[in-house]
């Protein structure tokens, strides 16, 4: 006659502890519920992406929560002074790379055409239309690309090394 009671004490855990997650995890829940009311309502592209990777991101840390393994976030942000260097205000807001190439983050690399002191002959070759400044169509920037391999080949014929 015991069997019963034990099987009812081990539900009656049980519940307590999936009450006690629900209540832990319900505060990703509603954070995961006002994204999506947000989504409901009228939005830009820009904004719909924005939306779609918070809810995603929402959706992730409440499921987490629920499997009962989101780590506690108990550290406190150090606030850090950034102290302003007297030579830093001294150097110039751009300097003109010394290799032919740029790198940003590994992502992008953009390689120029010519190297050295024809590069910066090139440089100063080079006249940019105006409506090439920002291009409002592809047909523009598609024109603009042209213009510029078009001065490019004639720089390349004139350019005695």
């Amino acid at each position: 006659m015991r069997f019963p009671y034990f099987i009812g004490l081990i539900f009656i855990l049980n519940s307590f502890s999936v009450l006690a997650t629900k209540k832990a995890c319900q505060p990703y829940f509603d954070k995961l519920r006002n994204i999506q009311s947000q989504q409901r309502a009228g939005y830009s592209n820009k904004k719909g992406r924005s939306l779609a990777e918070r809810e995603q991101k929402a959706r992730d840390k409440w499921w987490q929560c629920q499997q009962g393994k989101l780590p506690n976030k108990k550290r406190k942000k150090a606030k850090q002074k950034s102290k302003v260097n007297s030579s830093l205000s001294q150097t110039p807001f751009y300097k003109i790379p010394t290799k032919d190439t740029l790198s940003f983050s590994n992502k992008l690399t953009i390689k120029a055409k010519f190297k050295g002191v024809k590069q910066q002959a090139w440089l100063d070759y080079y006249q940019q239309p105006k409506k090439c400044k920002m291009p409002k169509s592809t047909k523009v920037f598609a024109y603009c690309l042209e213009d510029e391999q078009e001065q490019q080949e004639v720089f390349d014929r004139q350019y005695q090394n």
